[in-house]
């Protein structure tokens, strides 16, 4: 892999939690050589465009989406210039996060909907009306454009989320796209392959016809909507000339994948996090990795100055329920289906939650087991807390520190969901269903005591794990069971860089066996105090004010 950065030699963090609370002001990342990048071990924000942040308070009205909502069922203003403005100040930097994940930001249905929970918008951007526009309430095309040049400036990487099962629900103003297109029913069952995928996922939510080659004209609404915006003509002619340069028929799929490229192709944007994987056909999803694999080669041959490196275009599933126990298949009982082995580098796990309630050994060990393995070439994504999932690690956040350690410490992609590293509160009064996970970034809160030493904290973890890819993908082996230390060792093409990690330490003067993990180092630097140290004779000793020490080979900042 040809990168364009210096390499980093061996480094070793030492880390150790108590549960005594100290008063910390919020952490700025210190300046360092940058570690390439390798998708699976980066450190990734999930974000809900609509409640992040609000950079552009005159598009929070459009459509006339005015009718009175269930509470947190709304737009509540958070756009893409939010997160664009986020990116500028810094915060993503300093909380070592190399993967921006935001909702779906392409037109969503104009009408409300209610689904047993209450008058809904497409606030969350899963209702799409328009593949091939942007919703105005979460900005333009230009606003985009900026997010994504200026993620790169900062060596963050963007990951579209993408819909291809299903359009969004049928309302007064928004049209069924006709049964050449989609089917209305029945309602999946999920208990068998067949029911899983030629469904509807829920009452009114028409599922595409992935699966069918029958080609289909445009549907009417989709053809009144271009010709009122004085743009059916340019669309067409696109498509006709997509669909002869790449041999595909006018498929429904064919369509979508079309329209969602564009944006790779357009962009630049670096990956996909492809919503509701398992209720669409496997080949669907080879014929997108494939056109998606297109999309970013064209970008880089037409855009050379703003290519950031060799890395390929990453793609990455939500296989509902999927759990790296189960190896590299999912099954629907009936049938099993391997993913990786049709389009996806990744899958996300929803089993981590769980196995966080251990030890941080049967953790770490686990996992770290399961890439070595089964997953060598492969990976998968950790999340503690997410969009749609009532019961996240740590609901009433009661244990935000050990959250942030355990899932940037795992073997693994880290999925940080917004709020995760300010404790944002995730049971709101008057919700239903998952709007309670869902509320408005705690902006205004970041610089209390109690969230700023959380913030702190995930703050110092994420840069570390951004600063060593041996985090996340490297191979672990314990040192010592009491106190708890351990080593990860990850080497990749001409890269190469070891980590030792160790908990529950005292707080105050502590010695650490590190072995000869410090075999060439002279000097060595706790980022957590800021302190100097020295390795002799294959021990550490510090002595800091703190409960967590992250221990690195000492540069020049």
């Amino acid at each position: 892999m040809k990168l364009k950065y210096a390499l980093l030699s061996a480094s070793v963090i030492l880390l150790l939690i108590s549960c005594k609370k100290e008063k910390t002001t919020v952490a700025t990342a210190p300046v360092m050589e940058k570690a390439p990048f390798f998708w699976e071990a980066s450190n990734m924000y999930f974000l809900l465009t609509d409640r992040f942040y609000n950079g552009d308070t005159s598009n929070d009205v459009n459509f006339n989406r005015t009718e009175e909502t269930a509470t947190l069922r709304g737009f509540e203003g958070g756009d893409i210039k939010g997160i664009t403005t986020k990116i500028k100040e810094g915060y993503f930097t300093d909380l070592g996060i190399n993967a921006i994940w935001f909702t779906p930001v392409v037109e969503q249905v104009h009408g409300p909907v209610d689904e047993g929970t209450g008058v809904t918008y497409g606030y969350h951007g899963y209702w799409t009306k328009d593949w091939t526009a942007l919703d105005p309430n979460f900005g333009t095309k230009e606003d985009l454009k900026e997010l994504i040049e200026t993620a790169h400036t900062n060596d963050i990487r963007i990951v579209m989320d993408v819909v291809l099962n299903h359009t969004g629900p049928v309302t007064e103003q928004d049209p069924f796209w006709g049964t050449d297109w989609a089917r209305e029913n029945p309602n999946c069952a999920f208990s068998t392959y067949e029911n899983t995928t030629a469904c509807s996922l829920v009452e009114n939510l028409p599922d595409i016809l992935t699966e069918s080659s029958k080609e289909v004209t445009l549907p009417p609404s989709l053809i009144e909507k271009w010709k009122k915006e004085g743009r059916y003509e340019e669309e067409i002619a696109e498509l006709d000339a997509y669909f002869v340069s790449n041999n595909l028929k006018k498929t429904p799929r064919n369509y979508i994948i079309k329209w969602l490229t564009d944006y790779i192709r357009e962009y630049g944007v670096d990956a996909f996090r492809v919503d509701t994987t398992k209720h669409v056909d496997e080949e669907s999803w080879v014929v997108l990795r494939a056109q998606a694999d297109k999309a970013f080669a064209d970008f880089k041959t037409n855009n050379p100055d703003l290519v950031l490196d060799d890395t390929d275009f990453f793609m990455f599933g939500e296989v509902y329920n999927y759990s790296v126990d189960g190896g590299l298949a999912y099954d629907f009982g009936d049938k099993k289906v391997n993913y990786f082995e049709n389009g996806f580098d990744n899958l996300i796990n929803f089993q981590f939650k769980y196995d966080a309630q251990g030890n941080y050994e049967s953790l770490f060990n686990k996992y770290a087991t399961i890439k070595d393995s089964l997953f060598k070439d492969k990976s998968f994504v950790n999340y503690a807390t997410s969009h749609d999932d009532g019961q996240p690690f740590d609901k009433d956040r009661t244990k935000a520190i050990e959250t942030g350690t355990k899932l940037l410490l795992t073997t693994g992609i880290s999925q940080v969901y917004y709020g995760d590293e300010t404790a944002r509160d995730l049971t709101i009064e008057g919700t239903q269903g998952d709007a309670t996970l869902r509320s408005f970034m705690n902006w205004d809160t970041i610089d209390t005591e109690t969230t700023g030493d959380v913030l702190s904290h995930w703050q110092k973890l994420g840069v570390f794990r951004k600063n060593h890819p041996s985090v996340g993908a490297g191979t672990h082996e314990m040192l010592s069971e009491a106190p708890y230390v351990f080593k990860r060792a990850f080497t990749k093409d001409d890269f190469t860089d070891t980590v030792v990690v160790g908990l529950d330490l005292a707080v105050g003067k502590k010695e650490i066996e590190v072995g000869n993990a410090f075999a060439k180092a002279e000097k060595l630097r706790d980022a957590y105090s800021g302190k100097e140290v020295t390795a002799i004779n294959g021990k550490v000793s510090l002595d800091t004010p703190y409960s967590i020490v992250l221990l690195e080979v000492a540069r020049d900042y």
